[in-house]
């Protein structure tokens, strides 16, 4: 029994504390979209769904924890992560960060990164715009292994320093030394070894290959030139 209201303590505990946060105003940070590193290289709806995450940043959300609506004036990692990729197209999504690592790792897209301290490690060339990112231990979860308890979303490079951003909500997160509170960009950074929170597994978002194929061919074919179709119908005539 004393096990049970530790629990409900430390659960209790959580939510009055980002009920709390909840309340600060936003503090948010944006960039544009062609501020980022080969950008225009990226498919298209890799491109879409970084352009309809900026323009989420633009909104002045604050973090409000359990939200995932930006009528609510606040959304959490989670939620911000849902709205984004479902106005690109998709469908029947997890809701919570750990729902989001479980379907990524159903569907066999996720590398591991347990014990990787540093964004410079090798295993992040595999890296790419448009893919998720999630964490452990920031902040208590109950019932879940992993302990997943973050999700964001990797936007790219900068092509002013080079360096990493991302997307999503945070109460405490920081980008260029400036304290987010809400719906915006971040550096990218992963916990040091001396941290409770731990950064565990990045991969591509589900379903976002056969979108990509799907908008490939549906690109209409180049117009012919004038004098191109002249020419044609002249062979046409004389092999006639």
């Amino acid at each position: 029994m004393n096990r049970f209201f530790q629990l409900c303590w430390v659960i209790g505990g959580t939510l009055l504390s980002h009920a709390l946060l909840a309340l600060e105003p936003a503090a948010v940070a944006t960039i544009s979209a062609e501020d980022l590193i080969d950008f225009e290289l990226q498919p298209v709806p890799i491109q879409e769904l970084i352009r309809r995450a900026l323009a989420l940043t633009e909104k002045e959300l604050t973090y409000q924890f359990g939200s995932n609506s930006p009528g609510n004036a606040g959304m959490d990692c989670s939620g911000s992560v849902q709205f984004v990729l479902k106005s690109s197209g998709l469908e029947e999504l997890p809701r919570t960060s750990f729902g989001f690592y479980e379907w990524a790792l159903q569907k066999g897209t996720l590398t591991k990164t347990e014990g990787i301290h540093s964004t410079e490690d090798p295993v992040f060339a595999a890296l790419k715009p448009g893919d998720l990112l999630f964490w452990t231990g920031t902040y208590a979860t109950a019932k879940r292994n992993p302990p997943i308890s973050h999700v964001m979303i990797f936007l790219g490079r900068l092509k002013s320093d080079g360096q990493g951003v991302v997307f999503g909500a945070s109460d405490g997160r920081r980008f260029r030394g400036k304290r987010i509170t809400g719906v915006s960009v971040f550096d990218w950074q992963v916990p040091v070894a001396e941290s409770n929170s731990k950064f565990v597994a990045f991969g591509p978002v589900p379903g976002f290959e056969e979108l990509s194929a799907e908008a490939v061919s549906e690109e209409p074919e180049p117009t012919k030139k004038p004098l191109q179709a002249i020419l044609e119908k002249l062979l046409n005539k004389k092999g006639g």
